[in-house]
């Protein structure tokens, strides 16, 4: 199966990913997680995606599309992933529909995490003060203010899947709202009623 996992940033699609990765034995592809990697690793497309990211722009679509591509061919996405933050943009949704259907293979459900703005604002200024706390410096790009232009840019250009994949029959909406056991169970029953 493969499933997209999207919503505003600090919605809570890694969390739920991890968890969706130990009860479903999928893997979770998260481009922010492959991207730092590139980042840390100082490639060449690693020190062109950091100033972007940086700014908590998106990085282009032939970029990402390409990564993603990459770790589709490896052998533990053979029986489906998780697409955790991607697509972004209704243009990297079609080019993830046309990658996967070259390989036989399609979107089978799209759980957009639902969650409002001002309790992600807090939750990232928690997450900020937990990792201080606990002597940890927080990522370049998870301050409040970039969080605030990373809605933006979500509210512009991520957004707009919902129709992309309502038009498909594929979008279910899960409150993000609740407890991370909560939410859990919510995706759980989407995909067990999907299978």
């Amino acid at each position: 199966m493969n499933l997209v996992l999207f919503g505003p940033p600090g919605a809570g699609k890694g969390t739920q990913a991890k968890l969706l990765m130990q009860a479903r034995a999928l893997p979770q592809l998260s481009t922010g997680d492959m991207l730092r990697a590139a980042i840390s690793s100082g490639s060449p497309l690693g020190l062109q995606c950091r100033g972007i990211m940086d700014r908590g722009d998106l990085v282009s679509d032939e970029i990402v599309i390409r990564i993603i591509a990459e770790r589709l061919d490896e052998p533990d996405c053979a029986t489906g992933a998780i697409f955790d933050g991607f697509p972004r943009t209704i243009g990297q949704a079609e080019a993830l529909d046309r990658l996967l259907q070259s390989r036989g293979r399609k979107i089978h459900v799209a759980i957009e995490l639902k969650i409002n703005d001002e309790m992600l604002l807090q939750r990232a200024e928690s997450r900020i003060r937990e990792m201080i706390a606990s002597g940890q410096v927080p990522r370049p790009d998870d301050t409040p203010e970039t969080l605030r232009n990373r809605l933006e840019v979500y509210y512009r250009k991520t957004a707009p899947l919902i129709a992309y994949y309502r038009n498909q029959d594929k979008l279910r909406t899960v409150d993000g709202m609740g407890a991370i056991p909560e939410v859990a169970r919510e995706i759980a029953a989407v995909l067990d009623s999907t299978a």
